[in-house]
């Protein structure tokens, strides 16, 4: 029981000590899917940790904790990648930026028949022009 209570502990302190507030917009692709992918990390493992409370033998089932951040940090991730990622290439004040772009369904009336039919768009390249 003592080391689920060191592990709570050590988790609401990293929890505590990473919440912090910028003045700056981030820029960086990379840094955005990093902490979206540590704090799917952190849900998860809370998540995980939850669960224990529905075991007889909580001490038995810590594995729980693990495959809840495991999973927290694939969600997080894919959550990160698909909330900054737009197009392949993008042009933004005049640095060009390349990432995995966003696949979003569309949905498409054919003129000729009138029917619907869903359509997946990517955006290859997006940039403003002055």
């Amino acid at each position: 029981m003592n080391q689920l209570k060191k592990l709570v502990a050590i988790m609401t302190l990293a929890v505590l000590l990473t919440t912090t507030s910028s003045a700056f917009a981030a820029d960086d692709t990379i840094s955005e899917v990093f902490t979206d992918a540590f704090y799917g990390a952190a849900i998860g493992g809370l998540v995980g940790g939850a669960l224990l409370v529905f075991r007889s033998k909580p001490l038995d089932h810590l594995n729980y904790i693990a495959y809840g951040a495991a999973s927290g940090v694939l969600v997080g991730t894919a959550y990160g990648l698909a909330k900054s990622a737009r197009a392949f290439a993008e042009v933004e004040n005049g640095r060009v930026k390349i990432a995995l772009p966003t696949i979003t369904p569309e949905l498409v009336t054919v003129p000729g028949s009138g029917r619907s039919t869903i359509a997946w768009r990517a955006d290859l390249l997006r940039g403003t022009f002055n």
